[in-house]
């Protein structure tokens, strides 16, 4: 017994497994379109075709469905994020002022869970009078 060696391990207790992380597209798109809908000025998202059928999905009391990514497409690549916003502004509403606020906005936001951000794309689809959701179109 007098002659065993005793070997020591030594455990580092801030270490972490290496691995990789990836960002779904999907999860940006949420992120995005949480943060659009904060600024001041943005109506709604989505093209016409996307407002008609969430407008239907109102009527049938589902009227969550699909609206957490709908006006958003986001590609996510190597850790930087491209996304592609549609929106609706709100009538007499500056359409630079509040293009301006959004690209801020979501680029705050997505940044803020460890993506840079390379662009985001705006598309002002329509304007709504009044603020409400109903464009004029």
């Amino acid at each position: 017994m007098g002659d065993e060696a005793t070997q020591e391990l030594s455990v580092t207790p801030d270490a972490v497994p290496g691995g990789t992380t990836l960002v779904s597209d999907e999860v940006v798109e949420k992120i995005a379109v949480a943060a659009a809908r904060s600024v001041p000025g943005v109506v709604e998202l989505g093209g016409d075709v996307a407002r008609f059928f969430n407008a239907v999905l109102d009527k049938v009391g589902l009227d969550q469905v699909g609206d957490a990514r709908r006006g958003c497409s986001a590609h996510v690549t190597n850790g930087a994020a491209v996304v592609n916003l549609v929106i609706v502004i709100e009538a007499g509403r500056a359409v630079p002022q509040v293009t301006a606020d959004v690209r801020a906005q979501v680029a705050g936001a997505v940044e803020a869970y460890g993506l840079r951000v390379d662009e985001v794309n705006i598309r002002v689809d329509d304007v709504a009078l009044g603020g409400s959701a109903e464009p004029v179109a």
